[in-house]
């Protein structure tokens, strides 16, 4: 008698999820990951060689003296169709370091949108590996690829590097990537969360989660669970907008039209933030309503910058891509065993009333290869 219904709910659910349009939070997959500090407590070790890296990582490249022979290939697989240039920069940076290091290589670099491009990151997958790279970098949000990740995995060739994720995976223990390498999603939330819910302790607030998945985890699901222990705001509403600025615009109109007392918007990605934006823009609500974004690529500066944007997150871009240049380097001057598991670059919090000196200095600090005043 109820499998009928029970089949129209899970139809239902499958539709609002593929639309970006489900309300309410994501799953609880925290036993999935596990937090930089905890993995530090299970492998002590790792504690040195991650500090040793980190600050080789902010140095000054030390070259090969023997340059190697035969170049080394890697394949790129970035969701880098997408306002956020942290992907973009990151294969300009990797390539100007290794070429700093005297390391001869070759790269080939596939790009696609986040969340929607799966089948087509697959196809990338397929002939990335038809190239039989050394290494290969890729990424982790979706369920589904971790299912292709697992595959390089058993394979044992080629290196696998994982960026932009700094908790390692429970059920890859065994079978490690060659690096994980970012910056923690985790860390820049519980800042950005910090100065949000100290500025707003009561009020009604929305959630912009990317789509299902890692990212939204570690952002959405960490803020959320630390405005929960107040009890003076509430969440009125909560989205999975697939990281597209257009869902994102529409959610929050949609949320302004049944909230229009709204006090604050956690943006999951730079593009969720700009959407947001464009929906306060056209509302004149700015002033009203506290945004964040996530990141501190060129067009959040610009708005934080112009006062519309309250505040981000600042990685320290190009040091993620450094690290992998710096591993690579490592492996194949007989030295893997120095290289950490996990590489986790500086954040830093910024607010529309930041320096803007202060804010040039740090632009050159995180962008020191990627901008075009760069090296």
């Amino acid at each position: 008698m109820l499998k009928p219904f029970r089949n129209f709910f899970v139809h239902l659910a499958t539709f609002l999820f593929a639309s970006g349009l489900f309300v309410g939070a994501t799953a609880n997959d925290s036993d999935q990951y596990i937090r930089v500090s905890d993995y530090l407590l299970d492998n002590p070790e790792q504690r040195q060689k991650m500090q040793k890296f980190s600050e080789i990582v902010r140095e000054s490249a030390s070259p090969l003296q023997n340059r190697n022979e035969k170049s080394i290939k890697i394949a790129i697989i970035y969701p880098a169709e997408q306002s956020s240039d942290y992907w973009r920069r990151s294969v300009t940076t990797l390539e100007k370091r290794l070429s700093e290091l005297n390391v001869s290589y070759e790269i080939n670099s596939y790009f696609s949108r986040p969340t929607v491009d799966i089948s087509l990151q697959s196809e990338q997958l397929n002939s990335a590996i038809a190239w039989e790279p050394d290494y290969l970098v890729y990424t982790l949000d979706a369920l589904r690829h971790q299912a292709m990740i697992e595959r390089i995995l058993l394979r044992g060739k080629p290196k696998l590097i994982l960026q932009n994720i700094t908790t390692p995976l429970q059920q890859w223990q065994q079978l490690k990537p060659f690096l994980y390498t970012g910056f923690d999603h985790e860390k820049g939330t519980e800042l950005l969360a910090g100065q949000m819910l100290n500025q707003h302790p009561q009020g009604k607030y929305s959630m912009l989660y990317f789509s299902r998945g890692y990212v939204s985890h570690m952002r959405g699901d960490t803020f959320t669970k630390q405005a929960a222990d107040i009890t003076g705001l509430k969440l009125v509403s909560s989205y999975y907008t697939k990281g597209n600025s257009d869902i994102a615009y529409k959610a929050t109109l949609a949320t302004l039209k049944k909230t229009p007392d709204l006090n604050m918007i956690f943006a999951c990605s730079t593009d969720i933030a700009l959407g947001a934006l464009r929906a306060l823009d056209e509302n004149n609500l700015n002033d009203q309503v506290m945004l964040n974004g996530w990141g501190g690529g060129d067009r959040e500066i610009e708005a934080l910058l112009e006062g519309k944007l309250d505040l981000t997150v600042m990685r320290m871009n190009d040091d993620s891509s450094v690290a992998m240049a710096e591993a690579i380097k490592m492996d194949i001057s007989g030295q893997s065993s120095s290289v950490p598991h996990i590489y986790s670059g500086d954040i830093v919090l910024l607010s529309k009333s930041t320096d803007k000196d202060e804010i040039e200095q740090l632009k050159r600090r995180a962008f020191r290869y990627s901008s075009s005043n760069g090296q």
